[in-house]
């Protein structure tokens, strides 16, 4: 496997000012650089054994896009900057890396080597689902570290030793403030969901996570969309990445029709359960798990499945 030659010119905090993108290349500022070739396949990768096996077995036999353009210089130890959406791949676009490049080495207590931030719980526990079969392959631990689950829990397998992190930003600043967690020995940081965690207002969280890792390590960022103030935390925090997007830089969204309803507080659930019973499916948000569970009941007992 090759090592990562340090970085020039990132400062203590992160920081990297290597001029500005090609024209039309990128929408963030900061350098990109050519990436090597992608893979066609697994093989030509020359993972771990223990990774094929895994793959092998769960079906996995060709790279989706996002994962052979961007896992072959992200095995060498670049920093990669990824524009892709829920469901293209990416897990694994940073997942087989991370693990294989931490494979073979053990943390010490409150130390991981390897940290993955993502910006809600249910993201979290779906990352760390999917990685679990090839970091168990390798003999790493990990632990998942969120909200709303048990503190005592996630302390303690940091305590054990864990290799890996997939935290959310917040519960990750709770422990690192605690003391219960380092990042001084944290090697490879992916950011996944990027505009999610900025959008949610995690930005400031996430960027003390990264001046907390020591300069000269991976950094991988994905990405939906690279506006708003991702372009802050790609200025900040990689060094001349590689980038790849395997799908358009605006969204489905232009194409949608948006409704603003103005409806008297009496009258809200007799609209909303309206539209949800209309045909096909139907997706809301409510404000507190409560409502949430209390218009699920009202849901159900008018005959909508929910």
């Amino acid at each position: 496997m090759k090592a990562k030659q340090p970085a020039s010119g990132r400062s203590g905090s992160g920081r990297s000012d290597r001029g500005s993108a090609p024209r039309g290349e990128l929408s963030v500022p900061g350098t990109v650089t050519p990436g090597l070739p992608p893979a066609g396949s697994f093989a030509e990768l020359e993972l771990p054994v223990e990774l094929m096996e895994v793959l092998a077995g769960l079906g996995i036999r060709e790279p989706f896009p996002i994962q052979a353009a961007t896992l072959p210089s992200a095995l060498a130890g670049r920093d990669v900057l990824g524009r892709a959406r829920t469901g293209s791949g990416k897990t694994l676009a940073f997942g087989l890396a991370l693990l294989a490049r931490t494979a073979g080495r053990r943390a010490e207590p409150k130390r991981p080597l390897a940290l993955v931030l993502v910006p809600t719980r249910e993201l979290a526990q779906q990352v760390s689902e999917a990685l679990a079969p090839y970091a168990e392959a390798l003999g790493l631990r990990s632990v998942t570290v969120v909200g709303g689950l048990s503190i005592g829990r996630q302390v303690s397998a940091l305590r054990a030793g864990a290799e890996v992190v997939v935290a959310t930003p917040g519960r990750l600043a709770d422990l690192v403030a605690r003391r219960d967690c380092h990042l001084d020995r944290v090697r490879i940081a992916v950011l996944d969901e990027a505009d999610q965690m900025c959008d949610m207002g995690f930005l400031p969280q996430v960027s003390e996570a990264l001046d907390r890792t020591p300069p000269g390590g991976q950094r991988m960022l994905f990405s939906a969309t690279l506006d708003r103030n991702v372009d802050q935390l790609v200025r900040q925090y990689l060094s001349e990445p590689v980038f790849a997007a395997v799908d358009r830089a605006e969204g489905s969204v232009a194409t949608m029709e948006h409704h603003v309803l103005n409806v008297h507080p009496a009258d809200k659930y007799v609209t909303a359960t309206e539209i949800a019973a209309r045909d096909g499916r139907v997706l809301m948000f409510l404000d507190t798990k409560h409502g949430v569970d209390q218009f699920t009941r009202h849901l159900r007992s008018s005959g909508i499945k929910a």
